[in-house]
């Protein structure tokens, strides 16, 4: 298993109703229209990660997992890998229900989005300047 952590920070305008991908980004600023952003001012993005963990998400039988946490809460999303997997954006990183691939893409087929945070976690993380702590897991 390969693993890598990174803080983040929560935003006023966080929503997480989005019903299909779940995002982390560099930006610091954020509107209401970014409804599937669950945290802003991220240490990484996807170009950000270690060549190690970036040829293990290209498999399909790779099961990645991303855990956020904050104010004593935490989530848990769970996907898989993909053959068309690049990790070339520098600033987000978007998990996916869906099957869809780009440079923003982290895992495919997840089992949640940011719909599915626990009410008491959305409030936190719409806390301005909340610490938020991501932990990425990648199973081989």
């Amino acid at each position: 298993m390969l693993s890598t952590s990174f803080k983040a920070q929560g935003h006023p305008d966080i929503l997480s109703t989005h019903r299909n991908t779940l995002m982390t980004t560099k930006d610091k600023h954020l509107t209401k229209r970014g409804d599937c952003i669950v945290a802003v001012n991220a240490e990484k993005g996807l170009l950000d990660l270690d060549d190690d963990i970036k040829e293990a998400a290209r498999s399909g039988d790779t099961v990645i997992s991303l855990k956020l946490e904050a104010g004593g809460e935490e989530f848990t999303v769970r996907g898989r890998g993909h053959p068309g997997l690049t990790y070339t954006d520098p600033s987000d990183i978007v998990v996916r229900k869906s099957g869809y691939v780009c440079g923003r893409t982290l895992m495919v087929e997840a089992d949640k989005a940011a719909c599915d945070i626990q009410e008491d976690l959305r409030r936190v993380l719409s806390g301005d300047g909340v610490e938020v702590t991501f932990t990425m897991s990648f199973t081989l």
